[in-house]
């Protein structure tokens, strides 16, 4: 790096793997579970995100002269767009239209994961000029590969300017998330609730209750192999509603 800065080399993984799971999460932190070593190696050991599910890993590492690592940045080449949450088939079939090909794209996400947080993971008091360095090669990366384009997904606000500022487009989504304000019970929170809407979710509830729908709670070790694979059953028939243009609430 110029300006008396030490060198820092950046080079890709294939798979999370390759990099031990204390060096990976020096660089993460422990404030967002998501971006943990752990998470990426259960999606990567369950083959759930890896090449042959279209998800390839190509993690990208800055690193100093010394060896130390000073960046990361979880990068997938897809071959499709499930999993992502974003719905850009639209884009894919303009795309086709036009005589391009969408798929191979690169995408820097967690897999199966609509959570806003960081994706350059920096180890706390490297430059700030890593950011940087780990966009150039992501775009470099994508360039190199005759890769469609680059996608960044739920990064934070920061790191969307950042990406602005290097001259990538800018999409701006919507999410509405619910807090829980010290309500003690349901009635609770529905007394919060305008008149109209509290009648509007009882009558939803007791139609559900009448349908003799039942809802249970799985934690942990009670989250067995059948529920697993009606999960991915429903989230597969969803991402084929959306391919068709159907959007789904998930």
């Amino acid at each position: 790096m110029p300006d008396g800065n030490p060198a820092v080399s950046l080079r890709t993984l294939d798979g999370i793997n390759a990099i031990d799971a204390e060096v990976w999460d020096a660089c993460a932190g422990t404030e967002n579970p998501f971006v943990c070593h752990a998470f990426f190696k259960a999606l990567e050991d369950s083959q759930s995100a890896v090449a042959k599910a279209g998800w390839t890993p190509h993690h990208l590492i800055a690193e100093s002269d010394e060896g130390v690592v000073l960046g990361c940045l979880p990068l997938y080449i897809k071959s499709h767009s499930y999993g992502e949450y974003v719905f850009d088939w639209s884009w894919a079939e303009a795309f086709q239209r036009a005589g391009g090909r969408y798929y191979p794209k690169l995408l820097a996400a967690v897999p199966f994961t609509p959570v806003n947080g960081p994706r350059f993971l920096i180890r706390p008091g490297a430059s700030d000029g890593v950011i940087d360095m780990l966009i150039s090669a992501m775009i470099q990366f994508a360039d190199q590969s005759a890769l469609s384009s680059l996608h960044v997904n739920f990064c934070t606000e920061a790191e969307w300017k950042r990406l602005g500022a290097a001259g990538l487009l800018l999409r701006i989504g919507k999410q509405y998330h619910w807090d829980n304000r010290d309500y003690g019970s349901f009635d609770d929170f529905l007394g919060d609730l305008a008149s109209r809407k509290r009648k509007a979710l009882r009558k939803e509830r007791r139609s559900v209750a009448e349908a003799g729908v039942e809802l249970h709670s799985l934690t942990g070790a009670d989250i067995k192999e059948h529920h697993l694979d009606a999960f991915f059953e429903l989230q597969h028939h969803a991402q084929r509603l959306a391919e068709h243009g159907v959007i789904v609430d998930q």
